[in-house]
């Protein structure tokens, strides 16, 4: 039998001088009694994949909106991808794996319908505005609950990974860290792979120099930015890489930005109008009549407020309920 104490003391005997300890964790919001068989860590990853919010995941936009194909990427096999990724940068540094998932699972909980698109407009409608960075922290704090309390109660190490994998703060755990890298090396090559295969890129028009640095296919293109971190973050107490292998990186990160997130095919402005209007007509709605928001819901308003609750509950909803709810409530039915 393996008790949480056996895999704490595995981790300081075996993991880097510089990784996250559970038994060293900066702790929760509100103290817990310890598990029997699993860290701290471990529990948090368990509580963000058996959440509502994880759910939802799979039936939101990651680039391509409403694709009819079943091989484009949403916004959970995103997620799993950026987890396997990072998993396997924080195995070779003999970082904590553990953390590193937990921070890998719950980045995007907070991410709105309809990907960044949702997530702009929902930002300009709402007057203190959005990022869902800061919204999937909300998620885990306050949204989610676990038994009768309200939130996740999730450790510091966990929130501050799913709260800085993107904007100008810097996770202060090297787990934190790989995540953050690992979310955009995944989302700029599965999303080369997404435009690919629907044909709005060819691959004669990606750079030739990126391809010849960084490789030739997906997979090639990850292994190389992966070994680039791990030999470039080996006994450093900063995940970094190298600037060429980054220079590049970000060189087909702009393409995608300028061909394909950007696109007009892609994202055609009578699509977005209406993803704008559906956004804007059902955050009106629900300010103007909030006892029609769900119970659990409703219950916060005297805490955080309409606006805020609205915000939530819009950018909880998936790109299909989002759809099936404007339909429901403003476009008129047949008589049968």
């Amino acid at each position: 039998m393996i008790l949480r104490e056996d895999i704490e003391k595995r981790e300081l005997e075996l993991l880097s001088p510089y990784a996250a300890k559970s038994s060293e964790s900066k702790g929760r919001l509100f103290d817990e009694e310890a598990c029997k068989f699993r860290t701290d860590f471990q529990r948090d990853r368990d509580r963000i994949v058996h959440s509502k919010s994880f759910r939802r995941l799979m039936h939101k936009t990651q680039v391509f909106l409403s694709p009819e194909g079943d091989h484009f990427r949403t916004r959970l096999t995103h997620t799993l991808e950026v987890a396997q990724i990072a998993r396997t940068i924080a195995r070779s540094l003999a970082l904590n794996e553990d953390l590193t998932e937990a921070i890998a699972m719950g980045h995007d909980l907070g991410h709105t319908p309809f990907g960044h698109n949702g997530e702009e407009f929902l930002n300009t409608r709402h007057k203190k505005g959005f990022k869902h960075n800061v919204q999937s922290l909300r998620v885990v704090d306050y949204l989610e609950s676990v038994g009768n309390r309200r939130g996740m109660n999730l450790t510091i190490e966990v929130r501050d990974g799913i709260l800085n994998h993107t904007g100008d703060q810097i996770p202060f755990t090297l787990e934190g860290q790989v995540v953050r890298f690992s979310d955009r090396i995944a989302y700029i090559n599965h999303d080369i792979d997404d435009a690919l295969r629907s044909g709005v890129i060819k691959q004669d028009e990606l750079s030739k120099d990126c391809l010849k640095i960084l490789g030739q296919n997906h997979s090639s293109r990850i292994s190389t930015l992966v070994s680039d971190i791990v030999e470039n973050s080996d006994n450093k107490n900063k995940i970094m890489m190298s600037e060429e292998k980054l220079y590049y990186m970000d060189k087909l990160r702009n393409f995608m930005f300028e061909n394909v997130y950007h696109s007009k095919i892609v994202k055609k402005d009578e699509e977005l109008n209406k993803i704008k209007t559906m956004i804007y007509t059902l955050y009106d709605y629900f300010e103007e009549e909030p006892d029609r928001l769900p119970e659990e819901t409703k219950e916060m308003i005297s805490e955080f407020g309409v606006e805020e609750i609205v915000k939530d509950h819009i950018a909880g909803m998936t790109d299909r309920y989002a759809v099936n709810l404007f339909k429901k409530l403003f476009i008129p039915t047949a008589w049968k």
